[in-house]
């Protein structure tokens, strides 16, 4: 009788940790992965943010003036767009498409990279704005 009740209370045991440690196990892993989009996100828009203001340096300092700025592109950027004034990067997250805008005062045309990694984003003035291209 007595093996039979700690085998019951050993179960019992059992059952209760795992009952406590799969929601847990599954809000550490929600965390990570929100924490993991929220770095992306951020990156993304502080690229937007380099190439509007850089943007701006070079074409009020005269046309034959560019400079180069070196960016990590962080991973799951879906698409990049130079819309004129802004600098808009989509970024996928695990809710969706996230849409991070950064607008400048100058004219941008050009193309800007999705790819991960770092690249060289050369930025030259022109008469009626600014040209962005990257290697």
């Amino acid at each position: 009788m007595k093996r039979s009740q700690a085998g019951i209370e050993y179960l019992m045991i059992i059952g209760f940790v795992t009952l406590i440690t799969i929601p847990l196990i599954i809000i550490y892993f929600t965390s990570v992965q929100d924490t993991g989009d929220e770095i992306n996100s951020r990156q993304a828009l502080n690229i937007a943010r380099k190439i509007a203001d850089a943007s701006e340096s070079v074409y009020f300092l005269g046309e034959p003036s560019q400079t180069t700025i070196k960016a990590y592109i962080p991973p799951n950027v879906h698409n990049a767009t130079l819309n004129g004034r802004e600098v808009m990067y989509v970024v996928r997250t695990r809710y969706g498409l996230s849409e991070l805008v950064q607008i400048s005062s100058v004219n941008m045309t050009g193309s800007l990279p999705i790819n991960q990694g770092i690249h060289s984003i050369a930025l030259k003035a022109q008469s009626n704005g600014v040209t962005i291209s990257y290697t």
